[in-house]
């Protein structure tokens, strides 16, 4: 399975309590990320694939993997159009 990996040199990014701030560094675009996507957010790590993420997350919530599937693919799907993710 490909590992999801962050284009880290398309973004800065702050923690500030329970919400993740990121900044596109090419258009200034910021995003908020809370919730669900914050769990997702942390799981990317560059070693964990697309099922990693859906099976760590379904695990921790102890929510069937089909509803965190899509959850996640729509994260993923966001950071990809935002260009925040690295081509694998």
């Amino acid at each position: 399975m490909t590992a999801i990996v962050l284009n880290s040199k398309a973004f800065s990014s702050v923690e500030i309590d329970e919400e993740v701030v990121v900044m596109n560094n090419a258009t200034g675009d910021t995003f908020s990320i809370v919730g669900t996507a914050r769990a997702i957010w942390q799981l990317i790590d560059g070693a964990r694939s697309r099922d990693a993420i859906v099976a760590a997350l379904a695990a921790e919530y102890q929510a069937p993997e089909e509803r965190i599937a899509g959850e996640v693919d729509a994260f993923l799907a966001e950071l990809a159009g935002a260009g925040l993710l690295a081509r694998g």
